[in-house]
């Protein structure tokens, strides 16, 4: 016997009292386990899954906003704290993060230093992680790239040879001078619109991300993680460019000194690096000045955590200091967005240039991996994808918000590369043919629209954020079948005139936010909430690249139009403001100087009046914010460089 007989009780009465028990501790034991195990299946069970799981990983939450989905685009409305077009319209309720504990499991430096501690630098130990990363299985091109960096060392960037493998000086023979009186005073006259800018943002919201040009005082937000001086960094190459070198003097030295990076806020991927990685690598590229390379490595080493899926997807929003990642709110079913993590790629191959460090392209090589294995509805890239299971979550396409730079960047991978990122050439021409085909539309009035399409059916509207794919489509048209090049310049051409058409029949002569073409309606806003103006550049963007393309006087009167709108209706006394309503002839301000108006807006009209040898394209892309990336070049068209090229 397992027990000892107990005095007035039978053995087969214990047994029948031990049986139950014996039942009753199964029961209790399968409703601990049922209990537990359902925590990891609830749909808002990540933060208890991460009381049990490993402290090793690092789980993304997805948190909510307070008023649900909104449109995501490019741009922020900086008046509004929220992405880039997410836009509950001027002076409304903004679109804020709710505020919840995210104790990291263990921060992105606290990981570097384990590493350390292991003896491992963090690049050796980034290489052994990208090949352990779940959903990263390795290609037989991936494979050849991980043996290279065995067999050899990579050698550390050479700033000097880079400036003599560009084909023209940055800055031109003589800045861009245009040889006509008119062009010049006009350059000019935009010149002076950047220091009016630069002067009031210095002197009311130093240091601050943007400035509120009505009040006098600087603005914050909540979309840089904490990162100060967003303005300061956009603006760096636009100064430089534009000759106002004691104002970029004068930013330099902030970033120097006072540009903090161990921030502990909530970023979005998408805004710091187009604008803080982007506005680095450029004035670095312009200037060889090392405080601009260092910040900027810096700065793409805190991004890193955001891939950290089962993907290889990132994820929208991370935690600078912590390394945590997380999807938006609002974006459907936590997903991530197809406009963010595909508006990745032209920085991140030049992080690796001047870090020498590959896992950056690794992780914008996988993006493309999955997206290159999926299928695309008729041959559409929809705007949202799962970064947990790698499938479409929604099936509405946009080439404005929530889609645009995605493209974008294919086309300028292609030409960033020299031309020799066939990949990416294949992805944007299959890309473009499938657009053409289900998206591009003609109005009654006989104008080119792209309009969205959402599960096959399309919204025949036209997002200022679109406008952009006048350049887009005019920079591909010389590298696309030879018989179809000029038709791809006449249909960038077409979309540009449509895009004016949206000014034009305004009474500011400045375009609204959306504009449509059903209804009657024909290039303009049916909706008051897509009436304001934030001081976009998509439209003149166009223009630009127009000019350059074909050297039509009319892009430049178009141009100087725009200016003269500016100068009307969004100068104000203290620096330029965006307005509420286009058609209104009396102008109500939203109190936002955007710091894309400063990189781009501005940045493109100086270059629509300057001749093409300031920034050739023959040398440079632009990033989605306007900052001038090199062409990657791995062996010199010339033994001499270009010279002239300005000492930083």
């Amino acid at each position: 016997m397992f027990f000892r007989k107990l005095p007035g009780v039978s053995a087969s009465g214990m047994g029948l009292r031990l049986s139950q028990k014996f039942v009753f501790l199964l029961f209790l034991s399968g409703l601990v386990t049922l209990c537990f195990g359902a925590l990891f299946f609830l749909p808002d069970s990540v933060r208890l899954k991460r009381i049990f799981l490993s402290k090793t990983e690092n789980q993304a939450v997805t948190v909510g906003s307070e008023n649900g989905a909104r449109d995501h685009t490019k741009k922020v409305n900086r008046d509004q704290e929220h992405p880039r077009g997410i836009t509950p319209g001027r002076g409304e309720t903004s679109t804020k993060l709710k505020s919840m504990s995210r104790k990291p499991s263990v921060t992105y430096e606290a990981r570097t230093a384990e590493k350390a501690a292991a003896g491992k630098s963090p690049e050796d130990w980034n290489q052994a992680r990208s090949k352990d990363e779940p959903g990263k299985a390795a290609t037989g091109s991936e494979k050849q790239t991980a043996s290279a960096r065995h067999g050899e060392h990579r050698a550390a960037f050479d700033y000097e040879k880079f400036k003599k493998c560009l084909l023209k000086p940055p800055l031109g023979t003589e800045q861009g001078k245009p040889s006509d009186l008119q062009t010049q005073q006009r350059r000019d006259k935009v010149k002076e619109m950047m220091k009016f800018a630069w002067d009031n943002y210095k002197h009311y919201a130093w240091g601050k991300n943007e400035l509120r040009p009505l009040t006098r005082n600087g603005h914050i937000g909540n979309m840089f993680g904490g990162l100060r001086g967003a303005s300061i960094v956009d603006s760096l190459d636009t100064l430089y460019i534009m000759g106002l070198m004691d104002e970029f003097q004068e930013a330099k030295e902030w970033v120097q000194n006072n540009l903090d990076l161990n921030s502990n806020g909530e970023a979005s991927l998408f805004e710091v690096n187009i604008r803080y990685v982007g506005g680095l690598l450029s004035a670095y590229y312009l200037t060889g000045a090392e405080v601009f390379k260092k910040k900027v490595i810096e700065l793409g080493e805190k991004l890193l955590p955001a891939f950290n899926t089962p993907t290889g997807i990132p994820r929208g929003v991370i935690n600078l200091g912590s390394g945590t990642s997380w999807s938006w709110g609002w974006a459907s079913a936590g997903s991530s967005i197809l406009a963010e993590f595909g508006t990745l790629h032209l920085e991140f191959v030049h992080l690796t240039e001047l870090s020498s460090n590959p896992v950056f392209t690794e992780k914008v090589m996988n993006i493309r991996k999955l997206l290159n294995k999926i299928e695309k509805p008729h041959g559409l890239y929809p705007n949202f994808l799962s970064p947990v299971s790698g499938n479409w979550v929604q099936h509405h396409v946009s080439i404005g918000g929530l889609g645009d730079s995605f493209y974008e960047y294919l086309i300028k991978s292609y030409l960033m590369s020299d031309k020799t990122d066939e990949e990416a050439k294949r992805m944007y021409y299959s890309a473009l043919e499938a657009i053409e085909a289900n998206l591009v539309q003609k109005s009654p009035g006989g104008l080119t629209y792209m309009a969205e399409w959402r599960g096959g059916l399309l919204d025949h509207k036209m997002g200022h954020l679109a406008c952009f794919s006048g350049g887009m489509v005019g920079i591909g048209a010389d590298d696309g079948p030879p018989e179809k090049r000029q038709h791809y310049l006449d249909l960038a051409a077409e979309i540009t005139h449509t895009c004016h058409e949206s000014y034009s029949r305004s009474a500011t002569k400045l375009g609204p936010e959306a504009f449509r073409f059903d209804g009657g309606a024909e290039a303009t806003a049916t909706r008051l909430s897509d009436r304001y103006y934030i001081l976009r550049p998509e439209v003149i963007e166009s223009y630009m690249y127009m000019w350059r393309l074909t050297h039509d006087p009319k892009y430049r009167q178009w141009g100087w139009e725009a200016v003269e709108a500016l100068e009307k209706h969004c100068r104000v006394e203290a620096g330029f403001s965006g307005i509420r309503d286009v058609y209104a002839t009396t102008a109500s301000h939203d109190n936002m100087q955007q710091s894309f108006f400063l990189s781009e807006t501005l940045k493109y009209l100086y270059l629509l009046f300057s001749d093409d040898d300031l920034l050739s394209l023959e040398d440079w892309v632009f990033n989605t914010e306007a900052h001038p990336l090199p062409i990657i070049r791995r062996t010199c068209p010339q033994e001499q460089g270009a010279d002239g090229v300005p000492p930083e």
